[in-house]
């Protein structure tokens, strides 16, 4: 969902891209890697000279219960692939001026009311540990003198195969309800502010490190609920007992259903950038408008 938005973004700007896929390249501007290889990419003279490099690769936390072989796919997914990827990147004879590579507000825990940004301290346990992990292993490419951006990504709420896309369809069969008792804090941002924010961070030189990319008001569960079910005209009355996820989910029910993180963007706020959806409304009737066609400067 995101990439696609983000390339979209790119396109109407009119810029050059190359993606990188883990199939053969069928297509121009495709480039074949395997980030489980010794040599990820065989022929990296085709990056020489890249302005940047995005990386938003990881498999989803979210999908189902936590076994020790998921976990090592989320592991391989965002670790090993951002290791790769810095390594191939800083070997470069013209490495690029930037790499943004995701990383998740998942860094920071269950925190309870606490607010917190960019200067907060890590949490603990397993999602706070694979995100610290995430985010070192972009250390070759720091020490190659490229710059290095940590994208804190909250929930994104968008059309299409994201977080939004999983609940929607309960709320509109008027299953929804909050999660457990709903007083967990809920650290958001719309699609369109995720690819805005991304964006700027491109073109602003002097960021670097971690930067939240999340919502300037975040909200609880039980208000994200109540608003969601606003935007589908449906009730959310059928609360998902704590207990039961646990049971259902165990430690990933636990970590990113029922932990808390109230979080703020200072850096991107402290920087001047202006969030087109700076409520929940407002990025849920985004997300849940009908799509529009993608103009013509997207297609050519």
């Amino acid at each position: 969902m995101l990439g696609g938005a983000l390339r979209a973004a790119l396109a109407e700007r009119q810029c050059g891209m190359l993606q990188l896929v883990r199939r053969p390249a069928k297509a121009a501007g495709e480039v074949e890697w395997n980030p489980a290889a010794a040599v990820a990419v065989r022929a990296p003279d085709s990056l020489e000279g890249i302005k940047a490099a995005i990386h938003l690769s990881g498999a989803n936390v979210a999908a189902h219960r936590w076994t020790p072989a998921y976990k090592r796919e989320m592991v391989a997914s965002r670790v090993d692939s951002t290791r790769a990827l810095a390594c191939m990147l800083a070997g470069l004879r013209r490495p690029p001026q930037a790499l943004l590579a995701a990383s998740a507000a998942g860094i920071y825990g269950d925190r309870g009311d606490e607010i917190l940004d960019e200067s907060s301290s890590d949490g603990s346990g397993f999602l706070a540990d694979l995100c610290r992990e995430w985010e070192a292993a972009a250390r070759p490419a720091v020490e190659a003198g490229i710059r290095v951006v940590h994208l804190r990504l909250g929930v994104v709420l968008g059309g299409g195969a994201g977080a939004l896309g999983r609940m929607a369809p309960l709320f509109q069969l008027g299953l929804g309800g909050r999660l457990g008792d709903g007083r967990q804090w809920m650290s958001w941002i719309g699609l369109e502010d995720t690819v805005g924010a991304i964006l700027f961070l491109l073109e602003n030189p002097v960021l670097a490190g971690p930067v939240n990319l999340t919502a300037p008001n975040p909200v609880t569960n039980a208000e994200f609920t109540r608003a969601l079910g606003r935007a589908l005209h449906r009730p959310a009355l059928l609360p998902a007992p704590a207990f039961a996820l646990r049971l259902a989910l165990g430690e990933m029910a636990r970590e990113a259903l029922l932990a808390s993180a109230r979080i703020r963007p200072a850096r991107l706020l402290d920087a001047g950038f202006r969030f087109a959806q700076p409520t929940v409304e407002a990025a849920l009737a985004a997300a849940l408008a009908r799509p529009r066609p993608p103009s013509q400067s997207a297609l050519s």
